[in-house]
């Protein structure tokens, strides 16, 4: 009886033993992304790839939040640390990886499919001039912070708000070749030259510094992790949950994935430019796939359709038109320098006008229902509500809809 219990017991070690190597874990050392071999805030090609995974297998991601200042989940306390000094702009994104995914050659399509997140225990959001519409609420900075567990986030500073848990990466990337590089470069300093809004690269802070960095062997062709591109990047789709598999391009061979900007929920749009964001550990398998579709305008995903789903079981909406004041020109159409803009009080299937006026319209049906001020509104809108077209057809008046979903309040009476 004894030997069989032994045996038994050395049958079950064995396979744990067995079950950990399977797992190629990526990250989670040092205080911040810059001392963390497994992490990098840039995308270059020259980047080098620091673990290797093979289809099939799983791969833990420990992430840092997107402004790299709250640790890794094991490194959490009871208690968040104060933003402090260390905030930088050059410090966003921290991102997990890139990882050689073996036998991903060039051209190929990989496969990434999320199976596990596990939230960390602090979060924040935060508001200014960088958000969308952040003129309907000012330009000074602002923002919350949140205690999270497996099933909300609650804030001391919003009472009567729980935000259910819906947990994904809001950066998914590859790695570009050299050519698909420099053509990023060249058309976002075009636009930056012509006035545009664009993050150009920058060196403080940057990681790896050796080809980032100030002293790094291409100090100006590192993309910053800002907008997504053809690679990927940060998508902040919030429906790239548990579940979802995502379809990226590998332009080099071993692909090199990365992810980062874990988000614990975000309402299509991300409006204040953040989410609730929090470090996480993400679990996920890839596969390989020859002659897959066409990423040309970005990478494709897929999962169940209850991903698409609003958090609860009552919303209530508010439509934007192409409207405007006579006179005024939208933030977003400054650098146009357009005097037709302007001079018109309709501009014909303006998408980005239509959305501004849906969210200028729920921030004021939050303010008024539940007595929160603008700028608390505006953080519940960009954490909760979905910006969504209803049509693009029907010009000039393309239209958007802002849904709030009602079930994050505590008191749910209207």
């Amino acid at each position: 009886m004894m030997q069989t219990l032994k045996i038994a017991l050395l049958f079950i070690v064995t396979i744990s033993i067995a079950h950990a190597e399977d797992i190629v874990e990526v990250g989670g050392k040092g205080a911040t992304c810059i001392e963390d071999a497994g992490c990098i805030n840039r995308i270059h090609s020259n980047i080098p790839m620091i673990a290797t995974a093979k289809p099939g297998q799983t791969i833990l991601f420990r992430t840092r939040d997107t402004s790299d200042i709250l640790g890794t989940v094991d490194s959490q306390t009871d208690q968040m640390n104060e933003f402090g000094d260390d905030w930088h702009f050059g410090r966003i994104h921290p991102v997990t990886g890139p990882v050689h995914i073996e036998g991903a050659k060039a051209g190929d399509v990989l496969a990434f499919t999320i199976t596990k997140i596990k939230p960390g225990r602090h979060a924040y959001t935060q508001g200014g001039d960088y958000g969308f519409a952040f003129d309907l609420v000012g330009t000074d900075e602002f923002g919350v912070t949140w205690r999270l567990d497996d099933d909300f986030a609650v804030s001391d500073d919003l009472p009567g708000i729980r935000i259910p848990n819906r947990s994904f990466p809001g950066l998914v990337t590859t790695l570009p070749d050299r050519a698909n590089l420099m053509k990023m470069l060249a058309r976002e300093k075009a636009l930056l030259k012509a006035g545009g809004t664009v993050s150009p690269p920058i060196t403080d802070f940057a990681s790896p510094a050796s080809i980032c960095g100030p002293d790094g062997s291409a100090p100006d062709e590192c993309l910053r992790t800002i907008p997504p591109r053809e690679h990927g990047g940060n998508l902040d789709i919030r429906y790239l949950q548990t579940g979802v598999t995502i379809y990226l391009p590998c332009y080099i061979d071993g692909c090199g994935l990365a992810v980062g900007d874990l988000h614990y929920a975000q309402g299509d749009g991300e409006i204040a430019g953040t989410a609730i964001e929090m470090s996480a550990d993400l679990w996920g398998k890839v596969e390989i796939i020859k002659n897959g579709p066409d990423l040309t305008h970005g990478p494709h995903y897929s999962g169940a359709s209850s991903l698409l789903d609003i958090p609860s079981d009552r919303f209530y909406a508010v439509t934007g038109f192409p409207l405007k004041e006579k006179g005024s020109t939208p933030p977003r159409l400054e650098y146009l320098s357009s005097a037709k803009v302007a001079a018109l009080e309709n501009l014909s299937n303006d998408i980005n006008l239509a959305a501004r006026n849906a969210l200028d319209g729920i921030i004021d049906y939050i303010v008024a229902t539940y007595g929160y001020d603008r700028q608390h509104s505006y953080i519940i809108a960009s954490v909760a509500v979905d910006l969504r077209i209803g049509q693009l057809v029907d010009s000039p008046n393309v239209g958007v809809t802002a849904i709030l979903p009602l079930d994050i309040f505590e008191d749910k009476t209207e």
